[in-house]
Order: C-alpha cells, then sequence, then structure tokens
C-alpha cells in the first residue's frame, strides 16, 4: 500500500506536513501498516533538506519531485488545469484507477492543501464511484456523546437533493464502517425541528433520506443539538458545514483557553491541580486528534487536511488513510447505493433529481 503526501499544500507546508510523515515513519506510531510506504510530492531539494534536519534517511520514503504549487487562494478549477505539474495535481493524476498495477501507482491521497483544488483534481483524476452524483467531505467531529459525521464540510456549496442523500447514505457507511456504530442515526440540519421549516433543498433531501430503506433517520435536527448526541450523522451542503466546522474548532479552543485562565486567576494552586483533567478533556474536542476528511465518493481514498494542520493532525491523517483502505471503504459504499437505488421508488428519485 502507498499513500501519497501533498508536502506543498496548507497554511504551515512543507515544514508541518513533512513534521507529521516523519513522525508517521517512527516505528511506534503505529501510522503505517507492515508493507505500507509514504509517497512525498513536492520541491525535491526542500524535502530531502528538511528530511536532513529532522534526520530522516531518505530511503525511508520514495519522493516524486513537482515544480509547481496551487496556492490556498488560487481558483481551483483554474489551477488544476493550468498547474499539471503541482503536488495536488500529480498526486491525484497517479491515484488514478489508470495506473492501478503499475509500480507508480498510489492507494490513497492526503493533502492539506486548496479544498477546492482537491476536490476538482480528484474528480478529474480518480472519478466518482458508480452512481455517485457529486462527492463529499465527511468530517468526524468530537461530541459529549461520542463522534458525530458530518457530511459534506465543503465540497459543494450548492448541492442538489440528490447529493444530499447520497451523502447520507455515504456517511452512514462510514459511521458503520470507521466509527464502529452498528445503527448510526442520521439527521439533516435544519433551522428548526418541526417538519414544515426549512428550504426546499431541504425538506426534498429529507424525504429522500426518510425513504432509505436501512436508515435510521430521526429527522431534522438545530445547529445548538449537534454536540447533545441527538444524531451519529448529520447532513448538510457544503456552505453549512464549512461553517459549523470552523466555528466548532475556534469555540472549543477560546473556550478551554478562557476557563484554564479563569481558574488560573482566580487560584494558581487549583489551576495546577486541574491541569491534567482540562487537557485530557481538550483532547477530546481537539480536531487534530482526529486527523483530515475522506473525501466520501470518489474512486480512491482522498483525504483532505485541514488547512491549519500540524504534525500531530498529518501523522493521524496518514494512519486513517492506511485504515480506509484496509478496511475496503469505498467498497462498502459502492454496494451500499446500490442497494439503496435498488429498493427505492424510481418515480420519487425522479422527482427530487427534477425538483
Amino acid at each position: 500500500m502507498r499513500l501519497a503526501v501533498d508536502v506543498m499544500g496548507g497554511d504551515h507546508a512543507p515544514d508541518a506536513i513533512l513534521a507529521g510523515c516523519f513522525r508517521a515513519l517512527e516505528p511506534d506510531s503505529g501510522a503505517i501498516p507492515e508493507g505500507g510506504r509514504l509517497v512525498l510530492f513536492g520541491d525535491r531539494d526542500t524535502i530531502l533538506d528538511i528530511a536532513k534536519e529532522h534526520g530522516v534517511d531518505p530511503s525511508r520514503f520514495d519522493l516524486v519531485a513537482t515544480t509547481e504549487v496551487i496556492e490556498m487562494g488560487e481558483s481551483p478549477a483554474k489551477a488544476v488545469r493550468s498547474k499539471a505539474d503541482s503536488s495536488i495535481v500529480r498526486s491525484a493524476a497517479l491515484g488514478s484507477p489508470k495506473t492501478a498495477g503499475t509500480p507508480e501507482h498510489v492507494d490513497a491521497i492526503l493533502s492539506a492543501g486548496n479544498t477546492g483544488a482537491c476536490v476538482s483534481a480528484a474528480i478529474m483524476h480518480l472519478k466518482r464511484l458508480p452512481r455517485v452524483h457529486r462527492p463529499g467531505i465527511a468530517v468526524t467531529i468530537p461530541g459529549f456523546s461520542g463522534p458525530v459525521v458530518m457530511c459534506d464540510a465543503g465540497a459543494n456549496p450548492e448541492p442538489q437533493p440528490t447529493h444530499l442523500w447520497q451523502y447520507g447514505v455515504m456517511a452512514e457507511a462510514y459511521a458503520r464502517t470507521v466509527l464502529h456504530i452498528e445503527n448510526p442515526r442520521v439527521a439533516v440540519m435544519n433551522i428548526g425541528a418541526e417538519e414544515g421549516k426549512g428550504t426546499g433543498l431541504i425538506q426534498r433531501s429529507r424525504d429522500l433520506i426518510a425513504a432509505t430503506p436501512g436508515i435510521n433517520f430521526t429527522g431534522f435536527i438545530e445547529g445548538r443539538e449537534f454536540f447533545d448526541g441527538a444524531a451519529d450523522v448529520v447532513v448538510t451542503d457544503g456552505f453549512v458545514g464549512n461553517a459549523v466546522l470552523k466555528m466548532a474548532e475556534g469555540l472549543a479552543k477560546s473556550l478551554f483557553g478562557a476557563i484554564a485562565q479563569a481558574i488560573f486567576t482566580e487560584d494558581p494552586e487549583l489551576a495546577l491541580r486541574l491541569e491534567p483533567a482540562i487537557k485530557a478533556l481538550y483532547a477530546k474536542s481537539d480536531y487534530e486528534e482526529l486527523g483530515g476528511a475522506p473525501l466520501l465518493g470518489v474512486n480512491g481514498t482522498y483525504i483532505i487536511g485541514h488547512g491549519s494542520s500540524k504534525a500531530k493532525t498529518i501523522a493521524a491523517s496518514i494512519r486513517n488513510g492506511f485504515e480506509y483502505i484496509r478496511l475496503g471503504l469505498n467498497d462498502v459504499m459502492t454496494n451500499r447505493i446500490a442497494e439503496v437505488e435498488a429498493s427505492m421508488d424510481p418515480a420519487s428519485v425522479l422527482e427530487a433529481v427534477r425538483a
């Protein structure tokens, strides 16, 4: 198994990305299984110089030299077309089913770079899974009652009802397979829990998911219920999902910081005694511990990391990428989508597509 890492993508690239790769290469990290191999994509001299600084033998990884970088603020579609030798495009190209069986093929890809460019490159080269209309990013967010899978978190800000329907099906399969939740409760994000609330998109998406055999659909969920264990899978569009994700990350960091500061100001000795408990609680809400998020629906394993990913996040993402390959996540989702489509009323699906 070969996992590609885009060394040049991310707010802290290439240093933090490579630091995470080198952490994953440590024998006791548990990130890379036996037979696993990292393939680093980026500027050759930069990668080798930083490896030397870390005391890492270059023979421990493979290197694919690239000469271009897609910046975080660039237009995704335009950059993917014009920068064919960028680390994002080259890694996606070698993950293509067309390269399967060749020595250059990679089985999974990780990038913390321009999200839109990652999605565009993945669709262009990996293509979509059979029957999948649009891929979506499934991010796992720590909740007080356990993890919550939210899809989409930024790949598709203007979806159709069938897109959200498939996000529900794929994210439910992901929760079963990866998080080992036996019967995930699936809900649709809305501005209210009442049946009549929400836009036409939300209403039609709700109807499709509710009609899907085998889905434990619980209805609408409001933002204030997100962390209280009301659902295991939350379906939403990429615009709302991305906003929720970043707000949750910022709130957790600010809240724990404020609590720690308040306790220290009131009683420094008490703060020292509580420090281990506060750190342990914060670790449960730390997105860096969870790694990047899989792009569900592409014909391959593609992990999209947060733009601000640091070494810990990258190492966790590498571990997750190899695990997704081992679990055969794409086969599970492909079979599940085929199963539900075969058992649903074609007229209801067609009506939603036309709406």
